[in-house]
């Protein structure tokens, strides 16, 4: 059986066909636009946050490293600042994530996203017990979409290797292809979100005529005028062309390292720098493994934070998405929105 998107009834103006194709994601969000803001550390917090749900978006505070005393104080700051729906982003793999949890139910939050690893069904179920939470999780393969389905996940979001920061190693188009189909055959009712490389309104309506809910959007976001990040961090996306934002590299296979999309610059050099001399030195005998691979780990300690906060572009990580080209100019995120919601309306009116 080949699973179908039904289009009978689909009204006529360009726009409301725009809002019945994500209707199951702005129900599910509770926004006027299906977008997802990407949780990107150091700048999701509650200014930029705030400005995408105020400008229609769903906007995703990425709580990172954050304490629990730091996470409520940004939750409550982001309520200040706007009165539309958001949501937090946790790390699984975070030590004191039951405590997060906790700060979660405590601030009344809405939509919670598991990321940095496949979340336990106990997380997923208590969440949902305890604090009454949407949970939406990442799904990089069926086998993993199946299991998160059955721990209870509310929805997934589907992202490719375009995406900036930490990434699988499917492209988006493939992952899509792949998931997608399976989720309108078997659990047509659960939303299902796209992201990684996006950064026009056309890609978001071909996402919705294949049956997604909605997309999530990151790399597009980080030069609204409303971002904390650096003016370095800024004019350094603005110039760079999408070949740019590359992936980092492993030189050893007994060194593994976590792939994480980011421009390059002389970090990226000083980094694969540093892998050649500590592999030189475990084959020397001069370190053990668990001391190299500390070593390679700890490289890149405070880089996103040197990079994002302080301007250091060139010895900080300035962690990109594919869409980097597409970033063109520091502008209002009202403005980024209505242009993305624009080239989506143009494009159904024209297709």
């Amino acid at each position: 059986m080949v699973a179908t998107v039904d289009t009978s009834g689909t009204p006529e103006n360009p726009q409301e066909q725009l809002q019945d194709l994500w209707k199951k994601g702005t129900d599910f969000l509770g926004s006027k636009y299906a977008i997802l803001g990407g949780a990107m550390s150091w700048v999701s917090e509650r200014n930029l946050v705030a400005a995408i749900s105020n400008s229609g978006g769903f906007g995703i505070i990425a709580s990172g490293a954050m304490p629990p005393a730091l996470l409520k104080e940004e939750i409550i700051a982001t309520r200040a600042l706007t009165d539309k729906p958001f949501g937090v982003n946790l790390i699984t793999m975070n030590p004191e994530l039951d405590e997060l949890i906790a700060v979660c139910k405590e601030t009344a939050v809405t939509h919670i996203v598991l990321a940095g690893g496949l979340p336990k069904n106990t997380t997923i179920s208590y969440i949902k017990e305890n604090l009454g939470a949407k949970v939406i999780c990442f799904a990089p393969a069926i086998p993993l979409a199946k299991r998160l389905i059955r721990s209870g996940a509310d929805a997934l979001v589907l992202e490719g290797s375009e995406a900036g920061g930490h990434i699988g190693p499917i492209s988006t188009s493939v992952l899509v292809q792949e998931i997608l189909p399976f989720m309108l055959e078997n659990h047509p009712d659960i939303p299902v979100f796209i992201a990684g490389g996006i950064g026009r309104g056309e890609a978001i309506t071909s996402y919705l005529r294949m049956g997604a809910c909605g997309v999530q959007l990151g790399t597009r976001f980080v030069c609204a005028t409303e971002s904390i990040a650096h003016i370095n961090f800024k004019k350094l996306f603005i110039k760079s062309p999408a070949r740019d934002a590359l992936p980092s590299t492993q030189l050893d296979p007994n060194l593994p390292v976590i792939p994480v999309r980011a421009i390059t610059n002389k970090a990226t050099k000083e980094f694969e720098r540093c892998q050649r001399e500590t592999s030189s030195a475990l084959h020397a005998g001069q370190l053990s493994k668990d001391e190299a691979q500390l070593k390679i780990e700890h490289f890149w300690a405070g880089a996103l934070r040197r990079a994002v906060i302080d301007g250091d572009v060139e010895n900080g990580s300035v962690m990109a998405g594919q869409s980097v080209g597409m970033v063109k100019k520091i502008e209002p995120m009202q403005d980024i929105i209505d242009e993305l919601i624009q080239q989506a309306v143009e494009y159904i009116s024209t297709t």
